[in-house]
């Protein structure tokens, strides 16, 4: 009786990409908690300094993943494919610390997000993923098959497979998440976004009138060079801007000049009422944070970082949807940019949940049966 009674206990661990992969697990974390689940939290660097001060009462350990080395320039996924043997060493690495990390701290169930050598022998374990169909440029498209089968390949080592994405009409990621051949054991739980329902909250009316609020967000040196880029295009203007540098670690605030405000990192509720209060949101085309903009109904401007194929995807399918407007970072023209995203009026997208609850349910069920 004292077993059955006992938390089960999950080990979600985000990628350490940058903090998208963190934030999108906020709402994840939050249904294992409701749903009677001991959570540990297995990450490093900014995504760990975020879930920290998102759930600082959670145990935490660090699980460092492979490092890679952004480049300066567009070449990125030739600079991935020659790291290939960095990240599947270090998958192989994580792969071993995770039979440490579940003993240790008695871990009942694995979750991961995107982080590929997290399957167990011991436990089952959960791959979550919007990129089922890795995208590459044409002229790698003779890669693509194999990569598709290394992507299923892993993929089919765990339990299954869960896609922050909506079913029916391809949902918000496009191909990315509804490629012609699915794996098995796979489950559409809706986005997940940090901020559902907060469009509905009223403000509290402290914040300053602005127009233009950045999120800056990503690896090195991309983060910093857009950073540049737009800080030189405002200097000529007298818009109102708002920007956070997503550097989590930090808690600064600046003014750079009379109309632009720069803080560090915001704390979701602040920031929710920043997002709410903008005329218009320029920022990445990462997932999550078109999961976040869409979850709060704004307008946005995407800059992709460079060669990223799947934000440059994204920002070519929503804008050729008339739902966003896209340009790329290197001819990037602020005063225009603002002008033509008039015509784009962004969406509002939504999920209750259910479908990530029934998840969880049925996943708790399966381990209650097969003790």
């Amino acid at each position: 009786m004292e077993n059955l009674e006992k938390k089960k206990s999950v080990l979600v661990c985000p990628l350490d990409w940058g903090i998208g992969h963190a934030t999108r697990c906020v709402p994840v974390i939050r249904h294992f908690l409701d749903q009677g689940f001991r959570v540990v939290i297995g990450s490093d660097r900014r995504p760990m300094a975020f879930l920290k001060r998102e759930f600082p009462e959670l145990e935490f350990v660090r699980f460092p993943g492979t490092h890679v080395i952004y480049p300066q320039r567009s070449l990125m996924v030739m600079k991935i494919l020659f790291q290939g043997p960095k990240l599947l060493s270090g998958i192989r690495k994580e792969h071993k610390m995770l039979r440490k990390i579940v003993g240790e701290n008695g871990i009942d169930l694995v979750f991961s997000d995107n982080r590929y050598g997290l399957w167990s022998e011991d436990v089952p374990a959960i791959f979550m993923t919007h990129q089922l169909q890795i995208k590459v440029p044409r002229y790698l498209g003779m890669f693509s098959p194999i990569l598709q089968r290394i992507n299923y390949g892993v993929i089919g080592k765990y339990t299954e497979c869960w896609v922050p994405d909506f079913q029916n009409h391809k949902g918000l990621a496009g191909d990315l998440s509804h490629p012609e051949r699915l794996p098995e054991r796979l489950h559409y739980i809706g986005t997940l976004s940090r901020f559902s329902g907060a469009r509905h909250l009223p403000g509290t009316g402290k914040i300053p009138p602005f127009e233009i609020l950045i999120l800056l967000s990503g690896p090195e040196p991309q983060r910093t060079i857009l950073e540049e880029t737009l800080l030189s295009q405002l200097q000529d203007t007298t818009i109102k801007t708002v920007i956070v540098r997503g550097i989590t670690e930090r808690q600064e605030e600046r003014t750079f000049s009379e109309n632009i405000r720069i803080f560090s990192h915001l704390e979701s509720n602040l920031l929710q009422e920043y997002i709410r209060n903008a005329l218009v949101v320029i920022c990445r085309s990462g997932y999550s944070s078109l999961m976040d903009i869409a979850a709060m109904g704004k307008r946005a401007i995407f800059i992709p970082t460079p060669g990223q194929t799947e934000q440059e995807y994204l920002a070519s399918y929503l804008m050729a949807k008339k739902i966003y407007f896209s340009m790329p970072q290197k001819t990037f023209d602020l005063i225009y940019a603002l002008e033509m995203s008039k015509n784009y009026p962004g969406m509002v997208l939504e999920n209750d949940y259910k479908d990530l609850e029934e998840r969880i349910d049925e996943v708790s069920r399966k381990m209650r049966n097969e003790e």
